[in-house]
């Protein structure tokens, strides 16, 4: 069987091609090739295929979406898998190209499509599925199963599906970072070898890679081309980027699999998580791809969220009806639209140390159950929002002192504890029974709008008892079902995903949350960089961003309002501090930024993000551009040796426009120190705006400055 397939969309082409029945390979991914007859794609085959190099196989090396060690090559298999040490390396041949139910062969001209290759081993017992969907943002989607035909006891150790990247792509940058430090880039030159990122946290982590980038020298947010891979998984995952001594090279993901965790029976079946492949000129592209793709879900928020006030650091676990009350009336006297009652409503829940796992309303706490405050909420004009945290549980619970078999351990041993808690097994049917009732029936007897749902430690010895068998892929799997079924049962509901902050952004967790916290750490110069980069694969809207205390109570800096505001309303805003602890200057000056986000959320939760480098490494420039009006901030986390950053130039608006721009500087600078048009409104046409640009305001260290620009 031959074919070949041009998929191609919003600038992008992706040109897969079949020979000889063998696995399908890339020809070409990256910018739009346009319309390409048959004879061209089959020049391309020949001009493509590497030579015979000395010391190596007499015929040319192929190397596949799935790599095969068979074809001589030496990067990493796609496939590491065997049948008690057989069956390791299958002799693929594919049997069906489809295209929406309609086999394919010979030349196609597709578009944005999905494609379906089916292969078949049957020396070796094994069926092969690889879908390829180019979707109509230019992302490419691709996801493998794996169907054991044979006997039983095919044990897979790795399934990765991978897409090359041309060589003149010679940097990568990703992520690393640690609770409070999530998404902090990382960049470095490729050699040979591998740039390999292994998840092994049992949920996203902190460090994650989050965005894999291949990127030309010196590539920006609006130059140099890039390619980029995303592994939709929300449990143990890689991310890797590999170069061989033939210059081939490809970035590839994929579950990482602890031992012994997928055997297949004879029919049973495994699926890789979806990856998303993203190619762009620069990386704002490559983000507005996955912006797009996620503002086109079926559950996606609207730019009209609700401001929301989460009362974790006004209280703590001091649930005092009185105190929350007033809480609510305050609240709602300054806009406020959303009210999310945190840990410590259930159980035994006075502390960190137990209860955790009782999801039944404490008596004690609330005596009157959460109905007086719910309602009162409710009255005030605001949604109630309640905190759980499903997967976990405490030792100190009634739940663990009934069914301590329900708690994830190895054979003989519970794992280490952190924050005093362990994680409740829910790949055991009866544990994930009981955790559904519960939470199902709050949210029954309840009139909640919304859910905070927690997840505040790693999995560490993730078994299943009594043998301790490795479990984290099991219980990835029953955490979607978990939140599917409350879904389901409650579509009125919006789900945050929330993980000791942003341990768990992905895109799959994202396919049924309407918001991540993206830290615990809100001090607005942390938030600024994490605002950041957190939007190279969600959109602002997504993103929970909240004004918190002036003194932070994390790192313990202390910042004025105005920028611990001016950094939030980038996001989804909200706010965490105790209002009965804060000034009437503080509180009218908070009422105002809310009244400036309502007016402008249509713009900052629904626009084209936008980022822009300045001179010093230390400032941030970015903005969030619509056809009707543009908001831009600046902002200096420290002081610096330039005496001013110079012209700011407002990149990606209309050049044949004209825009008013008003500046919102509330800093404690006097007039005479301001750039003489921010006096006044000023008028100018876009391609001013974006070539020449305005004279930058000075800046005092770790403040901000905001720029209307409204098209006239």
């Amino acid at each position: 069987m031959d074919a070949t397939l041009h998929l191609s969309s919003a600038g992008v082409s992706l040109v897969l091609a079949v020979e000889d029945s063998r696995l399908p390979r890339v020809l070409h991914w990256g910018a739009d090739l346009g319309r390409v007859d048959a004879e061209a794609f089959a020049q391309l085959i020949t001009a493509e295929r590497l030579p015979v190099m000395a010391s190596q196989p007499d015929v040319p090396l192929r190397y596949a979406m799935l790599p095969e060690a068979r074809e001589g090559i030496t990067v990493r298999p796609g496939l590491i898998g065997s049948r008690a040490g057989e069956a390791w390396t299958p002799d693929w041949r594919v049997t069906r190209v489809a295209f929406e139910g309609e086999g394919l062969v010979g030349h196609h001209e597709l578009g944005s499509s999905l494609v379906s290759f089916d292969a078949a081993a049957p020396e070796s017992g094994l069926e092969l599925t690889i879908l390829v969907e180019l979707t109509a943002e230019g992302l490419v989607a691709v996801r493998g199963t794996l169907t054991n035909t044979g006997e039983p006891g095919y044990q897979i150790d790795e399934f990765t599906l991978s897409l090359p990247v041309p060589a003149r792509a010679d940097e990568v940058l990703d992520f690393a970072g640690r609770w409070g430090v999530e998404r902090f880039p990382q960049r470095r030159q490729m050699g040979v070898g591998q740039h390999r990122r292994e998840g092994r946290h049992g949920r996203t982590g902190p460090d994650a890679a989050y965005v894999l980038h291949a990127g030309t020298h010196g590539f920006g947010y609006a130059a140099g081309e890039v390619w980029a891979v995303h592994t939709a998984w929300s449990g143990n995952h890689v991310h890797q980027f590999e170069r061989d001594l033939n210059g081939h090279q490809a970035l590839s993901g994929g579950e990482l699999l602890l031992p012994g965790e997928v055997r297949l029976g004879s029919g049973e079946r495994y699926s890789t998580p979806w990856l998303y492949f993203a190619h762009g000129e620069g990386l704002d592209q490559v983000a507005g791809r996955f912006h797009e793709f996620l503002r086109g879900l079926p559950h996606a928020p609207s730019a009209q969220r609700p401001v929301t006030l989460n009362v974790w650091e006004a209280v703590y676990f001091d649930h005092d009806a009185a105190r929350l009350l007033d809480l609510a009336e305050r609240a709602a006297s300054l806009g406020v639209e959303r009210f999310v009652l945190d840990d410590g409503w259930f159980g035994s829940r006075r502390n960190e140390r137990s209860g955790l796992g009782d999801w039944v309303v404490s008596g004690d706490a609330w005596p009157n159950g959460l109905t007086p405050l719910i309602e009162r909420v409710h009255d005030l004009g605001m949604q109630f929002g309640l905190w759980f945290e499903p997967e976990a549980v405490n030792e100190d619970s009634d739940v663990a002192r009934a069914h301590p078999e329900w708690i994830m351990q190895p054979a003989g041993r519970l794992p280490v504890q952190a924050r005093f808690q362990q994680i409740m097994n829910l790949s055991v049917p009866e544990a994930w029974t009981h955790v559904f009732s519960q939470v199902d029936a709050v949210l029954r007897e309840n009139r909640i709008d919304y859910v905070k749902w927690d997840h505040n430690r790693d999995l560490v010895d993730a078994g299943t008892a009594p043998h301790g068998r490795a479990a984290v892929h099991e219980q990835t799997l029953a955490f979607y079902r978990l939140l599917d079924a409350l879904r389901q049962a409650h579509p009125h509901v919006e789900f945050e995903s929330c993980s000791s902050g942003g341990s768990r952004v992905d895109l799959e967790v994202l396919r049924r949350a309407e918001r991540v916290w993206v830290s615990d750490i809100i001090d607005p110069a942390e938030r600024q960089r994490m605002l950041w980069w957190t939007g190279q694969l969600i959109p602002p809207e997504f993103q929970g961003s909240h004004v918190a205390s002036g003194r932070s109570h994390t790192t313990g800096r202390w910042h004025d309002l105005g920028f611990r505001a001016a950094t939030a309303v980038f996001g989804h805003l909200g706010i965490e501090w105790d209002l009965a602890q804060a000034s009437e200057d503080e509180l009218s000056e908070l009422a105002w930024w809310i009244d400036w986000y309502k007016t402008n959320r249509d713009v900052l939760l629904a626009g084209r993000v936008v980022r822009i480098d300045l001179p010093d490494p230390d400032t941030y420039f970015k903005g969030v551009v619509t056809p009707e009006k543009a908001i831009f901030s600046v902002s200096q986390l420290s002081a610096s040796p330039l005496g001013n950053l110079g012209m700011l130039r407002f990149r990606g608006l209309d050049p044949d426009a004209r825009y008013r721009v008003t500046a919102i500087d509330r800093q404690p600078i006097p007039p005479a120190n301001r750039p003489p048009w921010e006096a006044a409104p000023v008028e100018l046409p876009g391609r001013v705006l974006m070539q020449a640009g305005l004279r930058c305001p000075q800046l005092l260290p770790e403040t901000a400055v905001l720029f209307e620009l409204e098209r006239l």
